[in-house]
């Protein structure tokens, strides 16, 4: 577990920072720009000093103010990769890899250079890199230091949208790869929804809500950093079967809901995440026939928000242990007298899988 309990005055944000973060998977720091991401992440790295606080890594205390302890960032075992890649161009790329590697682990060395797929650039200069390649090797000389966290200050901002497409799949095998704790800053909300498995979102200087990035996506206090059109619900399931006369795959919520998905090239079993847009929910009361929605769940409903100057209403639904959020307009939510703890047919028009099929 990483603790953060710290406080720290930066003109005019105060940053107030209290989390307990997992020691697995990508976090993604998530919020405005000013509102403290970068700040924080400092912090962590003992880039910056706290005004008072503590920081625990596990069973490690990186920073205790009231002991008076406060580790250097190159006693701290933390990898940190730059928005821009910071590489020495008077170096080679295996130069650039292994510079201040204690350990030579030639093992360790070609796993990362094949996990990262920089093999053929290990003789190369930075000058000649593009920017994707140029972060892969920043991504890989923050790995070979063995950390026990690795954060990451929005990595892909400086791209371009193709080099962001390249590297975007290193990053997505990297989370699925390597036991190393991440912490993702961005405010890019394709990059969480691709990368991310625990989610804290910042505003002000402070934690706003933190979890699992499926309840944090789908909670009330994320929705209005939302665009109408980003309004959705995450929703994990695993792999089932294959349809076997079209191109479907069917993935399950529980033993009893089950949702069709484009065709999908992973084995029975494993997880997924899917999105579901919320204005392509619909609901009604009975269990629609002959209807064209392949895709309709039974749900009770556990949280009706208005929207009044919209006009519309979120109805937020609850499927086994998964929520499911759907966007009426006030008339038909009218028209159907919901309320909480209804139980109501959730009717959905579209479903895709949050990440790239890369199997």
């Amino acid at each position: 577990m990483l603790t953060i309990d710290v406080q720290k005055v930066l003109g005019s944000l105060e940053l107030d920072i209290k989390l307990d973060l997992p020691m697995q998977g990508i976090t993604a720091i998530f919020g405005r720009s000013g509102t403290g991401k970068t700040s924080l992440i400092n912090v962590l790295s003992g880039l910056s000093k706290p005004d008072k606080g503590s920081i625990q890594l596990g069973d490690r205390i990186l920073c205790d103010s009231a002991k008076g302890i406060f580790l250097p960032p190159e006693k701290r075992k933390i990898g940190y990769v730059f928005q821009d890649a910071r590489l020495f161009p008077h170096y080679t790329v295996a130069g650039n890899l292994t510079y201040g590697c204690c350990d030579k682990d030639q093992t360790h060395f070609d796993d990362v250079v094949r996990l990262l797929g920089i093999d053929s650039l290990l003789q190369r200069y930075p000058s000649s890199l593009s920017g994707g390649e140029k972060q892969r090797v920043a991504i890989g000389r923050a790995l070979l230091m063995k950390p026990d966290m690795l954060l990451m200050d929005e990595p892909l901002a400086s791209l371009d949208l193709p080099r962001k497409q390249e590297l975007m799949p290193y990053l997505e095998k990297l989370a699925k790869q390597v036991n190393t704790p991440i912490l993702y800053v961005t405010h890019s909300l394709d990059e969480i929804l691709r990368l991310a498995d625990f989610m804290v979102m910042i505003n002000k200087g402070q934690v706003v809500v933190a979890g699992n990035v499926n309840s944090v996506w789908g909670s009330p206090e994320m929705r209005p950093w939302l665009p109408a059109k980003e309004q959705s619900s995450l929703i994990s399931a695993r792999v089932n079967q294959t349809h076997p006369d079209y191109a479907l795959t069917q993935v399950m919520l529980s033993h009893d809901a089950c949702l069709w998905v484009s065709k999908l090239h992973r084995p029975r079993g494993e997880w997924v995440r899917v999105r579901i847009h919320s204005n392509d929910v619909s609901i009604t009361k009975a269990k629609p026939e002959q209807t064209s929605i392949r895709n309709i769940l039974m749900a009770r409903i556990d949280k009706i928000l208005s929207v009044n100057e919209e006009e519309k209403v979120a109805v937020r639904l609850r499927v086994g242990e998964a929520q499911l959020w759907a966007n009426l307009t006030l008339w038909a939510a009218d028209e159907l007298c919901l309320k909480v703890g209804d139980e109501v047919f959730a009717q959905i028009k579209g479903v895709s899988v949050t990440q790239d099929d890369l199997a």
